[in-house]
């Protein structure tokens, strides 16, 4: 049987959160987002069941309850929008209680069953309990077309039959490890093939059931995070359908929970308003004063002030509460982005564009400017001497690097001009970080329009260096934005009609007082 017939699959059975708790999650959706959802601590002979990571901690059954009845609304929302949501074992910090009381247990538990082994005749009750733990381990990776599977699984390990060999003295526990080591390696995903060779390499029994669980415990994160991705198509309408009856709910509550929506839709409105061209002549005047604007248009332009917002003076719109700190990180990126972007533009132009075509060149001098802004905002108080930093750093490695070439060597006066165009970099009104930034807004605004096409708009001039770490972001943001539109789209209609109609209302009120 191929590897993709048995890709295991996965059911759940616990129940979520209750509808108070999902009102607390809309109603403080920033923190819910963050909010770890703990599973219980599993017995020394099961080992670390795998949990979510991040932003969660997550069980298998509560993922599949989750696509079930959406009545988990953070969950279900960070499974849609975060495309590289996974489920990852939780690391307990290394000096914790918890982690220390664990191994404890654990420890004694695997000295318990190596003394049983040990005793004469060997005491085979510990060792047996695991089997029936790996048994019913190996089933539940299963589909439900996996008949031939079960049935060898069910034979191989009957417990009774296994109790009964013990009792007589022909049990033949090596025999029993490797048929489960080999219904591993035809369950495990390929990416698994490495750890089920280690195992056959184990020969002292103790040892070996310490690794197979582990393994197990590998497979079964494995088996969650096949599941996250086969359930996202099902769950992405599902979960807009439940996030727009929570909000609707929420709103005949409360009405003015778009208060600050349309503010933000406003002042979309306006800037784009601001940007139109001035009608030429009366006639045109008279038709054109106010023209109409698309709803998409504004939408979408609101959608990139999202990324230039003052989080601090200014209120966040309510529908989108849920991913503002998913915004603000993107933000961050962005603006990191734009210095890296900024310092690798000014560097070519000074050292000549050979170096940009070297192998591996740009990758290291990129890795090392974000690493050396990692945390940093362009208003920082900081970023003025850490692009001190980077400009005797990038310096340093163009000149080794046209020294290593052959190329003209770097004159002391073209490094310090080098140094100075960096460090310049930290003005707010810097030309060239304006350009770049104008350039990535350029390009976000074209993905924006492209709808939901699944092709990249080609990448704006200047921006080939930081083209990756670029459409890595605007993934993200797209999908982001185009789920929160597919929930909330009615809700900005109906606040756009009004804005607009309103601008109507006035001006026809205007051309009548005129007239």
């Amino acid at each position: 049987m191929s590897r993709d017939q048995d890709k295991p699959g996965g059911s759940g059975r616990n129940s979520s959160e209750s509808e108070d708790d999902q009102q607390d999650a809309l109603d403080n959706p920033e923190q819910s987002v963050r909010k770890k959802i703990r599973q219980n601590t599993p017995s020394p002979s099961k080992g670390n069941m795998p949990q979510a990571s991040p932003p969660q901690f997550v069980s298998v059954e509560e993922l599949m309850e989750t696509a079930k009845g959406v009545t988990n609304m953070v969950l279900a929302h960070e499974i849609v929008v975060n495309g590289g949501f996974q489920i990852k074992p939780a690391e307990l910090p290394e000096n914790s209680l918890e982690k220390k009381v664990r191994d404890i247990v654990h420890k004694a538990f695997w000295d318990c069953l190596e003394a049983q082994l040990k005793e004469d005749p060997p005491s085979y009750d510990h060792a047996i309990k695991l089997v029936g733990e790996i048994k019913e381990a190996l089933l539940s990776f299963l589909l439900p077309g996996h008949t031939r599977l079960r049935n060898q699984i069910t034979e191989a390990l009957d417990l009774e039959l296994i109790k009964q060999e013990a009792e007589n003295g022909a049990l033949d526990i090596t025999k029993l490890a490797e048929f489960i080591i080999g219904m591993m390696g035809t369950l495990c995903a390929p990416a698994r093939d490495e750890e089920i060779k280690k195992l056959k390499e184990i020969h002292e029994i103790v040892p070996l059931f310490r690794a197979i669980f582990s393994v197990l415990d590998l497979m079964k994160m494995d088996m969650a995070n096949f599941a996250v991705s086969s359930i996202r198509p099902h769950l992405m309408q599902q979960s807009v359908e439940y996030e727009r009856k929570k909000f609707q709910e929420l709103y005949e509550k409360q009405p003015n929970s778009l208060d600050f929506v349309t503010e933000w839709l406003r002042g979309a409105v306006d800037d784009l308003r601001y940007k139109l061209p001035p009608a030429v002549g009366d006639a045109a005047a008279s038709s054109s004063r106010t023209p109409t604007l698309c709803h998409l248009a504004v939408q979408n332009h609101a959608y990139l002030k999202l990324l230039k917002w003052d989080h601090l003076q200014k209120p966040f719109p309510e529908t989108v509460l849920m991913d503002q700190t998913r915004f603000q990180e993107m933000q961050l990126e962005l603006d990191q982005l734009i210095l890296t972007g900024a310092v690798l533009l000014v560097t070519f132009n000074a050292a000549g564009t050979a170096l940009s075509g070297l192998p591996g060149f740009t990758d290291k001098l990129k890795t090392g400017i974000r690493v050396l802004l990692t945390g940093l905002h362009p208003s920082s108080s900081n970023l003025t001497e850490a692009l001190a930093t980077i400009s005797e750093k990038v310096c340093a490695e163009v000149s080794g690097c046209l020294s290593q070439h052959g190329f003209t060597p770097f004159t002391l006066e073209k490094e310090t001009v080098l140094k100075g165009q960096i460090q310049a970099l930290a003005n707010p009104d810097n030309s060239i970080c304006k350009l770049i930034e104008s350039r990535i807004q350029m390009f976000l605004e074209s993905y924006l329009a492209s709808g939901y096409q699944k092709s990249i708009p080609a990448i704006p001039g200047g921006l080939g260096a930081i083209q990756r770490e670029l459409e890595e972001i605007a993934v993200k943001y797209i999908r982001l934005v185009n789920y929160n539109k597919m929930v909330f789209s009615p809700y900005y209609d109906a606040v756009l009609s009004s804005i607009l109609n309103k601008e109507e209302t006035a001006h026809l009120q205007g051309t009548l007082e005129d007239d």
